[in-house]
C-alpha cells in the first residue's frame, strides 16, 4: 500500500471554511497522470495541486493541477494555496518583507511573492502570463439564453463581452446589477447555449461581474462558471480574476492612476464560500502589460492518502 501526505487549505480567505478549498500533495513525484486524476476525483474539490521536482534549474518546484475531470495548464488559487503549504513545510526559505520564488506551471515559469511578517506568510501574490485579448462576442442571444437573464442586463453596462487570458482563457460578462448576479443558478443554466458561446470565443470559463458590491471596501463582485472544465461554479477564481483585471484596465472601468492599478474583488458568497482577492495590473497608458493576483490562505486539515 502506498501513502501520500496531503493538506487541505482555504484560499483567498483568513477564515476556515470560506474562500476556495484546495488539496495539496507536496510529494507527487512518481504518480502517473491517471493516479493524479483519480486522487483529484477522490478529493472532489474544484482543484488538487501536485508538487513535483522542477524541470528547469531556475525553478524551486513544479505544479501540476487537476480538476475532477481535466488537468489545467494554469490556475490561480491552486498555485497560491500550494505555495503557502510549501512555506509551512519549510521548503521555502522566508525572509522579510518579501520572498520571491520562481516555479513552474504547464504554461511556463512564473513568480510568486511571499509577503512575510514576523516570520510568517501574510499573503502571496503570483504573476500571471501577459494579458491576451481574444474574441469579442457581438451577438449575445445564446449567452442570455444560457444564463437565463435579460439582454439589457448586459448591454446596459456599455461594456463588451470579451474573452481574455492571462494563462486561462475566460469570457468576461459584465452585468449591471448585483441582484442579477446573485440570482444566477449554475444548475439551471442552458449548458448547450453556454458551450456554444465559449467555444466561439476560445474560452473555457466564464466570469460574470458587476461593479455593485456587497462590501463597501471592495471594487467588483464576481461569479465564476466552468462547466466545460468540470467546475459548475468556482468559489473564488484567481486565474480569471487576473484576466478580469486586465479587462477592467483596458476598458477604463478601473481608473489608471500611476503605472500600477490595485483593486479588490469579492466572490463566493452565493455558494457560502466568501473570499477576497487582491488584483494588481501594470499598464502603459491604459494598456495592461502585467498582472498579479493574490490573497491569504488558511489550513483546515491534513492527512494521508492510502492506495
Amino acid at each position: 500500500m502506498r501513502e501520500l501526505e496531503f493538506y487541505q487549505v482555504d484560499v483567498f480567505t483568513s477564515e476556515p471554511f470560506c474562500g476556495n478549498p484546495l488539496a495539496v500533495i507536496p510529494d507527487a513525484e512518481g504518480l502517473t497522470p491517471q493516479e493524479m486524476m483519480m486522487i483529484a476525483r477522490e478529493m472532489n474539490l474544484t482543484e488538487t495541486t501536485f508538487i513535483w521536482p522542477p524541470q528547469t534549474a531556475e525553478a524551486s518546484y513544479r505544479m501540476r493541477i487537476f480538476t475532477p475531470t481535466v488537468e489545467l495548464p494554469f490556475t490561480g488559487h491552486p498555485a497560491i494555496g500550494a505555495h503557502w503549504v510549501m512555506a509551512e513545510l519549510g521548503r521555502v526559505e522566508l525572509s522579510e518583507p518579501v520572498t520571491t520564488v520562481l516555479y513552474e506551471q504547464a504554461v511556463g515559469l512564473l513568480t510568486a511573492d511571499f509577503h512575510v511578517k514576523d516570520g510568517l506568510v501574510d499573503h502571496i501574490m503570483m504573476s500571471h502570463c501577459p494579458p491576451v485579448f481574444l474574441g469579442e462576442l457581438h451577438n449575445i442571444s445564446d449567452l442570455v439564453a444560457g444564463l437565463g437573464i435579460s439582454s439589457k442586463e448586459i448591454t446596459g453596462t456599455g461594456l463588451p463581452v470579451q474573452a481574455v487570458s492571462t494563462g486561462f482563457p475566460t469570457l468576461m460578462v459584465p452585468i449591471r446589477s448585483l441582484s442579477t448576479v446573485q440570482r444566477l443558478d449554475a444548475a439551471e443554466m442552458n449548458l448547450v447555449s453556454l458551450a456554444k458561446v465559449l467555444n466561439s470565443v476560445r474560452a473555457s470559463f466564464m466570469l460574470v461581474f458587476t461593479t455593485e458590491t456587497e462590501r463597501p471596501d471592495v471594487d467588483v463582485h464576481v461569479r465564476g462558471f466552468g462547466h466545460l472544465v468540470g467546475v459548475p461554479e468556482d468559489p473564488v477564481t484567481g486565474s480569471s480574476n487576473g484576466a478580469l483585471g486586465a479587462y477592467l484596465v483596458r476598458t477604463g472601468v478601473i481608473p489608471t492612476t500611476g503605472s500600477t492599478v490595485r483593486f479588490i474583488s469579492e466572490q463566493g458568497s452565493e455558494i457560502k464560500r466568501p473570499g477576497t482577492l487582491i488584483v494588481e495590473v501594470d499598464h502603459a497608458d491604459g494598456v495592461p502589460t502585467a498582472v498579479r493576483v493574490g490573497g491569504q490562505v488558511v489550513q483546515v486539515m491534513k492527512g494521508v492518502i492510502q492506495f
